[in-house]
């Protein structure tokens, strides 16, 4: 893929407009996640991520090609993403209860490998609430956590794109899961 990204790069910085759709067509899915795990709304990632791919079109003579390609577009998006974060009013706080979650329990596996109906309804509940008190961290862990364990980033990729030592990078995901974990402590 890498080889692939460096061709369309250098025919994009040639005005190959085409070669720019084969990239966002590459990595559509995984910005919109990104901006939608970051933000929790759906037309809030889509135009985010929609923003970093022009940004990263406009600014395609900034990028080196010694970095890899969706480091940098993911650096793009994840400062966007906290951009948009920290101009919008807080809405909730960490020590408020997270509604609808009264008496949520789990059943014990079936030995089908299908879920049940009732089974599938609370994992969707479940994920709604974790991405609700993902939504509720301070930028500063909430983008760390969602690069870690929902986009699966190594720590050097994560301190690249947020350009920080690894070591903060450690520590923003232990205070995250630290916080995530008081505020699900119920589940």
């Amino acid at each position: 893929m890498d080889i692939f990204v460096k061709k369309r790069i250098k025919a994009i910085k040639k005005g190959d407009q085409n070669a720019y759709a084969d990239i966002v067509d590459l990595y559509k899915d995984k910005i919109y996640r990104l901006c939608y795990r970051m933000l929790g709304n759906r037309h809030e990632a889509e135009d985010v991520a929609q923003e970093a791919f022009i940004r990263a079109y406009v600014h395609i003579d900034t990028y080196n090609p010694k970095m890899k390609f969706s480091t940098w577009l993911y650096r793009i998006a994840t400062n966007l993403a906290i951009d948009k974060i920290r101009k919008k009013k807080p809405d909730a706080y960490l020590d408020e209860e997270v509604s609808g979650t009264d008496g949520l329990t789990m059943y014990a596996q079936l030995s089908s490998h299908e879920a049940s109906p009732e089974e599938t309804i609370e994992s969707l509940e479940l994920r709604e609430t974790v991405q609700e008190a993902i939504k509720k961290l301070p930028e500063k862990y909430r983008s760390v956590i969602v690069l870690k364990y929902i986009e699966d980033l190594s720590l050097q990729e994560i301190s690249e794109i947020l350009e920080l030592p690894i070591g903060t990078v450690k520590t923003r995901l232990h205070r995250g899961r630290e916080a995530l974990r008081k505020h699900l402590g119920h589940l």
